[in-house]
């Protein structure tokens, strides 16, 4: 899909959708629990949820949609299937959360993965559940087969890896007959989506034991559904309104966020604040308004998601701002790094890509012009939102990308004030 977006600034509210790094926990703990769960949440067609519906359908359990939410009936553990085939899609949250989860059920696995996420790594998660139990075998570029029975004991790996890692065995170990514990080694970075896993399985019943980076997990039992829990706002999506808000003319509210979240995304109001937006917030609703903007340094290291977006902002700011730590977006849906500079520079930016960052030199505006999503969702939101520093159209070709984490985000686009043509 092809869209182009006329020039001129967002102004308006809407309702985020809710986080797909939460309902992954969520929709994964209740398939675990011990009775049905109701998972209230705003409607959400995205492509990564889906995939982990679709990965634990086939383990059995039943997941229906319903008006204000999802009703989750738990996998039967008495009645497993022997194999069963796993459509991961280009979800690396979906992967490398059920692969342990499989390994510790029991079940034979085969992990279908599209786009670039057969590229990404997965040690040392490999290596551990390897190390339990599980034989890891790839028959084809694209599909990752597991065999065996992972069996309970010590577990370690690195904290400056992915936190999808450690979240995918903190939800697994406590299906094990017996207690295991997982010691995380060195500094730990996105640190928050690890206290998200432990509070959504908290919700369940499941508390391990923490000292040191240490925890222990008890095994043999059931996860503990507590009936009716309520799915989060997206800080991570929401970022992109939130910075529209902060650009030139802009105006935006972004109602269903809760400032209380673990979502380390949420880190952006901090961080427009620094930039000289105009932040605001009364209950569930934050409202950004246009600032001085201004340079500064942006450490990534706990927030990658947000780089391209803040991107965007630093390149209409006074002054060079430096984004550092950054180095792991160079394998997500695209090399993050590369495509935000191109696509930045490409509509009248002035950015220099490093090794693991960026140096943004601001300009009063960016010029427009066709740009391509990279195939990667956040590389098409941001090139969206650029239109409204931009004095001609954006053109952006492959913008289905959204469809990832935001199918309706041209639709929200448009209601807050944008006139797009779709070819």
């Amino acid at each position: 899909m092809t869209v182009t977006i006329m020039p001129g600034p967002l102004k308006g509210s809407l309702t985020i959708l809710p986080s797909k790094s939460h309902l992954h926990r969520l929709l994964i703990c209740a398939a675990l629990a011990d009775k049905e769960t109701i998972i209230r949440s705003a409607p959400t067609e995205a492509e990564d949820v889906a995939a982990t519906i679709a990965c634990l359908t086939a383990l059995g359990t039943g997941i229906e949609r319903i008006e204000g939410g999802f009703q989750v009936s738990p996998i039967d553990r008495a009645n497993l299937p022997g194999r069963a085939v796993l459509p991961c899609r280009e979800s690396g949250s979906t992967f490398r959360f059920m692969l342990p989860i499989v390994c510790a059920l029991g079940v034979s696995g085969a992990f279908h993965m599209g786009g670039r996420l057969p590229e990404r790594p997965l040690a040392p998660l490999d290596a551990e559940v390897e190390r339990h139990g599980i034989r890891i075998t790839r028959p084809g570029s694209d599909v990752l087969c597991t065999e065996g029975q992972l069996t309970s004991g010590d577990f370690c790996l690195p904290g400056n890896v992915s936190s999808q890692y450690i979240t995918g065995l903190l939800l697994a170990l406590p299906l094990l007959a017996r207690d295991s514990a997982l010691a995380i080694e060195g500094v730990v970075e996105s640190e928050d989506y690890i206290h998200m896993t432990l509070e959504a399985a908290a919700r369940f019943g499941k508390v391990p034991a923490i000292s040191d980076q240490r925890y222990q997990i008890a095994g043999g039992a059931s996860y503990q559904s507590p009936g009716v829990v309520d799915a989060e706002g997206d800080w991570s999506n929401a970022a992109f309104w939130l910075s529209a808000g902060a650009l030139p003319g802009g105006s935006v509210t972004v109602r269903g966020l809760s400032l209380s979240s673990r979502q380390g995304d949420r880190e952006v109001l901090r961080i427009l604040g620094r930039m000289g937006a105009k932040v605001a917030w009364s209950g569930d609703s934050i409202a950004v308004a246009e600032g001085r903007r201004r340079a500064v340094e942006i450490d990534a290291a706990g927030v990658p998601d947000l780089v391209p977006i803040l991107a965007l902002v630093a390149a209409v700011s006074e002054g060079e701002t430096v984004i550092k730590n950054a180095a792991r977006l160079r394998m997500k849906e695209s090399d993050r790094l590369a495509s935000t500079a191109a696509t930045l520079n490409a509509l009248g930016a002035q950015v220099i890509e490093g090794a693991d960052g960026l140096m943004i030199r601001g300009v009063p505006r960016l010029t427009g012009g066709v740009v391509d999503a990279w195939g990667d969702h956040r590389i098409a939101m941001m090139a969206a939102i650029a239109s409204a520093v931009c004095t001609e159209p954006v053109t952006i070709t492959g913008a289905e990308a959204v469809r990832k984490s935001y199918p309706q985000f041209f639709e929200e686009l448009e209601g807050l004030g944008k006139r797009i043509v779709y070819e």
